[in-house]
């Protein structure tokens, strides 16, 4: 928006957030208020595997430039057609770790015309804690948060909205899957070594006091996995939302995942093309910080980082609007 923003155009604006991870890159449109998100209009999300390559030789190949490109420009058309006063688009992990990330942005930025944020990893775990608690704020007053992601692992805590620790973590599940977990199904070796990995990464003194909070995870293993436990035929953000997975209920879906090839995994209709291959590392992360943690159960959440985005938003604009009014 050009010149001077008055609070009633804060209070009516349609922003859209591109989260482009590792694995995924996803869009979330919604109309906000001065109070936050105040309808979703929508949310999609695309296997796009930015990140393929990226632990072993830190470089984005050509080929994922443009197929980020095709996604992401179908994304803009996305936008346009719901008439969007503002697009935000950040990076996370993959893009942290690209030597060749300023010729991505640069190259997304000719090709679709869109500017790309990319988050530290500090940044990226206040604003996936502040997306992953919006929708749980009466459950509780002292919350966890934890994003397993494609290339990092985001684990925060606060009380209500205020942060009070967060880490980020390289363990991610493509991230496994590259190092360790290469076949499938894995060997034994591979699993004892992966699960080594996995507890060596967590630091244990941030995970001690975590078991006394509301546990929330985010992103595609939590939702797959509740999606797998309920036997949905199809995604439905109702039935994953909310959803309350035992530590219990987590180990057997992973016995039962760990001994099928990618073609078995692919059968399951819970699991999203693109995810057949990495969802096992991704669970052995999800059981691994719950053991570090001492946490028995997670509530699932299909929010994340890009509602977090959408709230940093509203925040900052909101600020710019009350300095530009108290200015003679």
């Amino acid at each position: 928006m050009n010149g001077l923003l008055s609070l009633h155009a804060v209070c009516n604006m349609r922003i859209a957030s591109f989260d482009i991870g590792t694995n995924t890159i996803l869009l979330l449109i919604a109309d906000v208020d001065s109070t936050g998100i105040r309808k979703i209009l929508h949310d999609e999300q695309v296997i796009a595997r930015l990140g393929k390559g990226v632990d072993e030789h830190k470089i984005i190949s050509q080929e994922t430039f443009q197929r980020a490109e095709n996604f992401l420009t179908a994304y803009k058309q996305t936008c346009s057609n719901f008439s969007v006063d503002k697009i935000i688009a950040v990076g996370t992990s993959a893009l942290r770790d690209a030597k060749n990330q300023k010729e991505f942005c640069v190259y997304i930025k000719h090709k679709v015309g869109i500017d790309i944020e990319v988050l530290s990893g500090d940044e990226e775990a206040q604003w996936t804690y502040r997306g992953g608690i919006s929708e749980f704020l009466d459950r509780a007053e002292r919350f966890s948060v934890f994003d397993i992601g494609g290339g990092s692992t985001e684990i925060i805590t606060g009380n209500h909205t205020q942060i009070l620790s967060k880490t980020s973590i390289n363990i991610g599940s493509v991230r496994i899957t590259e190092r360790i977990l290469k076949e499938a199904p894995p060997t034994d070796a591979a699993i004892a070594e992966a699960h080594e990995f996995i507890l060596s990464n967590i630091p244990k003194v941030f995970v001690k006091d975590i078991s006394s909070t509301f546990a929330i995870g985010v992103a595609g293993t939590l939702t797959t996995l509740a999606a797998l436990d309920q036997q949905l035929p199809f995604y439905s953000s109702e039935k994953i939302d909310g959803y309350r997975l035992s530590q219990e209920v987590i180990g057997s879906l992973f016995a039962k995942l760990k001994d099928k090839s990618i073609d078995q995994i692919k059968a399951f209709p819970q699991i999203s093309a693109g995810r057949e291959d990495i969802i096992l590392a991704g669970t052995m992360i999800l059981l691994g910080c719950m053991e570090a943690s001492k946490i028995t159960s997670i509530t699932v959440s299909d929010r994340g980082l890009r509602y977090g985005i959408v709230h940093r938003e509203i925040e900052k604009l909101l600020i710019r609007t009350s300095h530009q009014q108290s200015s003679p």
